[in-house]
C-alpha cells in the first residue's frame, strides 16, 4: 500500500499534467488565457481531491491482488 506522501505526490504530478492539457484546450476552445486557466484550475482542484480519495479507498480493497509466491 502506498504511505499518504506518495498518493498526495502521484496525485499532484498526474494533475499537472491535466492541468497543462485542459488549459491549452480550453485556450483553443475559447480564446481567453484568463478563462482557460480559471477553467482548468477549477477542474484541476476537483480532480486532485477526487484523485486522492479514489486512491485511499483502492488501497483498501484487496481484489485483484497478488501475494508474493514463497
Amino acid at each position: 500500500m502506498d504511505s499518504n506522501l506518495r498518493t498526495i505526490v502521484k496525485a499532484v504530478t498526474w494533475q499537472a499534467l491535466g492541468l497543462a492539457s485542459t488549459s491549452l484546450l480550453a485556450w483553443i476552445y475559447t480564446g481567453s488565457v484568463l478563462g482557460a486557466l480559471g477553467f482548468a484550475l477549477s477542474t484541476s482542484a476537483t480532480g486532485l481531491a477526487f484523485f486522492v480519495v479514489h486512491e485511499r479507498i483502492w488501497a483498501r480493497v484487496n481484489w485483484g491482488l497478488r501475494r508474493p509466491q514463497g
